[in-house]
């Protein structure tokens, strides 16, 4: 091969990354020098600089070459919409809807894989394995029954479980406090808060004994104490209480520079509480690598369900711990920043400081 006929092939091949169009008669995959992944003609990650693009026959020899296959257009053979991944958006369903919790086993026939097998592809797809996408779905039933003025008993049977003693177990997890303190809006917990000033204003971070649970980002000190009070009506709001203080640190190192949410994700437990959708959203935000962005309709796709697209522009509106879960990653199709609870101001600082 010439060396000019090398330089049309790889033009072509940039073109066809560039336009995200595949090459009918010259499969291929490209791999990102700075990321260490490797894509498919036709990803819908941010476009790369040409400058960091090398070019592979096969997915082999990518993974040869050490690059990492993409998680978003699976270029090693598997598709979004491929057997697995339908058979996840089945069994999400079966946990949803199912009177009685299907089992692992059963899922798993359904799927035509082993049970080990499935847990792996399941946890892959949408964050959380079968066990805890079930106790999630349990725990928004039990969350909306506990509103709509059930008793704790009444809750208990509605969200699907068979007895107290498992719902008593779950519901600090997915309440985040017992099932009576909830119905009472938060009586007798106690959730610890400070305020400081930070690279985006005023910011109110508040923790409890198992994690941070609230960020809040504004400019007056009684409007941000008000978002949390109109969380945790009843609950006990303790002033720069050691939790809050813990985790106000890396909090306000995260506001400065965003990029940091990585490290401070590992550093700083969570208690986060949502539905079980929710839950997929949120974690599904933690995968987006800081300096990209997603769009509302690939988070949607990437948690198998496509049709999704404003249930998850709600579900980062609702993600209470921005921009440590970093919310502020998803844009609009359009080019559009889309929503963001503290202001798009903000929104814009955040992303020009990773692109920075």
């Amino acid at each position: 091969m010439t060396a000019g006929t090398g330089e049309g092939r790889d033009a072509r091949r940039w073109r066809a990354v560039a336009d995200r169009q595949p090459i009918a008669d010259e499969p291929f995959v490209y791999a990102v020098a700075t990321t260490g992944i490797y894509c498919r003609p036709g990803c819908p990650s941010r476009t790369p600089n040409r400058e960091n693009v090398v070019y592979f026959a096969t997915p082999a020899a990518a993974e040869a070459a050490g690059y990492r296959p993409c998680r978003r257009c699976w270029p090693q053979g598997a598709d979004p919409d491929d057997s697995q991944t339908v058979a996840v958006a089945r069994a999400c369903r079966r946990l949803e809807t199912d009177e009685a919790e299907p089992a692992l086993a059963d899922l798993a026939a359904d799927a035509g894989l082993s049970a080990a097998q499935f847990r792996a592809v399941f946890k892959d797809r949408t964050g959380l394995t079968p066990k805890g996408y079930a106790r999630a779905v349990r725990g928004h039933r039990m969350r909306a029954a506990l509103e709509e003025g059930a008793t704790v008993t009444e809750a208990t049977y509605a969200a699907g479980y068979s007895g107290s003693a498992r719902a008593h177990a779950d519901a600090p997890g997915v309440l985040g406090m017992t099932a009576s303190a909830y119905r009472k809006g938060g009586a007798g917990e106690v959730i610890d808060h400070a305020t400081a000033d930070s690279a985006l204003g005023r910011v109110l971070v508040a923790a409890t004994a198992r994690g941070l649970c609230g960020i809040a980002l504004g400019d007056d000190d009684g409007a941000l104490l008000a978002t949390l009070w109109a969380r945790f009506p009843k609950a006990t709001l303790r002033a720069d209480g050691p939790a809050a203080q813990a985790v106000l640190p890396v909090v306000l190192r995260v506001v400065a520079d965003p990029r940091q949410n990585v490290a401070a994700l590992p550093e700083v437990p969570l208690d986060l509480r949502g539905t079980a959708f929710q839950l997929r959203v949120w974690e599904e935000l933690r995968r987006i690598p800081p300096g990209e962005t997603r769009t509302y309709t690939e988070v949607a796709a990437a948690i198998g369900q496509p049709s999704a697209t404003r249930a998850v522009a709600n579900a980062c509106g609702a993600n209470p711990v921005a921009p440590v879960v970093p919310c502020h990653r998803v844009v609009r199709s359009d080019g559009g920043l889309g929503g963001y609870r503290w202001g798009l101001e903000r929104k814009k600082a955040l992303l020009r400081e990773e692109e920075a």
